[in-house]
């Protein structure tokens, strides 16, 4: 009895997190539109920086609380489930095709954001210094994506720009950290509960929890043909995770891991290069390739559980 209260504030704030990341998302194409981007620019910016809310709020509340391994567990389990379930997931509705430039801009940006990670925790921990040199690169990747402006390619269905778009923006933006902010109290409490680790918890519940508004996003995207939205979302939201909101949160307050959780990390740099690689092959990821990021996944999550 003494999970209940806390597992049904989890349901509840994992509601609030859906919702409001999806007022972000849509309001912000909206806008987005009428700034004339194009498709795969908004997945990889304003939809991206939308769905990964959830995961700023949950580890950036854990770094001021001092709870590293749930700031950096849910990173990197929200990466890999975005990477590995969501997009393996997609790919099994519809081949998801990818493009050149996607592969060779995005994806190697991708796993330099990865490998930079890797080198940066290998002492298990993560610096304020080396905080503002991720962040510093994804303010960098963000204004080259906007000064060269691809041209307009697709209508993105949920319309045009009303000007409720901007406190709608607010409102969603709100509810997330609310909710984000009752999620880690909630996780971290059936944690000790259960006498299970943070970073076990960060790495499941929690990533799965926040990387919702992804799924819902990429998944109705390729199912609408919008093919630039759907992976853009994905490569994007990783990259803002690693970059930006792994970044911030060691400038905040450096993230120190518990020892033997840094095969994580490798894991998800290891990961990141099999997901560009399959994005390469016929420049598509295939249903066969969507089955085999699902099968990565779930053996991840079980060496986890060990």
């Amino acid at each position: 009895m003494e999970f209940l209260p806390h597992i049904l504030v989890m349901g509840i704030t994992v509601v609030g997190l859906w919702k409001g990341a999806e007022w972000v998302v849509i309001s912000a194409a909206h806008i987005s539109r009428k700034l004339g981007l194009s498709e795969m620019v908004i997945g990889l910016t304003i939809v991206a920086i939308g769905t990964s809310a959830p995961e700023f709020a949950v580890s950036i509340t854990a770094a001021i609380r001092g709870q590293a391994d749930i700031s950096v567990g849910n990173i990197v389990g929200s990466n890999i489930f975005n990477l590995g379930f969501i997009l393996g997931g997609v790919a099994l509705f519809g081949t998801c095709a990818t493009n050149r430039r996607t592969v060779l801009r995005d994806g190697s940006m991708l796993i330099g954001a990865g490998f930079l990670l890797l080198i940066f925790l290998a002492d298990e921990v993560l610096r304020a210094w080396e905080g503002v040199v991720l962040a510093g690169l994804l303010v960098s990747y963000v204004l080259y994506l906007f000064i060269q402006k691809e041209p307009l390619e697709e209508e993105i269905p949920e319309g045009g720009f009303r000007w409720w778009d901007v406190p709608k923006i607010i409102l969603g933006i709100v509810t997330i950290v609310v909710s984000g902010t009752f999620l880690v109290d909630s996780a971290s409490a059936v944690a000790r509960l259960a006498g299970v680790s943070e970073w076990l918890i960060g790495v499941t519940i929690v990533a799965i929890g926040t990387s919702m508004p992804e799924f819902a996003t990429s998944f109705i995207a390729v199912l609408k043909g919008h093919h630039g939205i759907s992976v853009g979302n994905l490569v994007g939201s990783d990259l803002f995770n690693i970059l930006g909101v792994l970044g911030l949160a060691a400038i905040i307050r450096p993230l120190h891991l518990t020892p033997g959780t840094y095969i994580n990390i490798v894991l998800l740099a290891v990961f990141m290069v099999v997901v560009v690689v399959t994005m390469r092959t016929g420049w598509r990821v295939s249903r066969a390739e969507g089955v085999l990021l699902l099968v990565l996944t779930i053996v991840r999550w079980i060496i986890n559980m060990n």
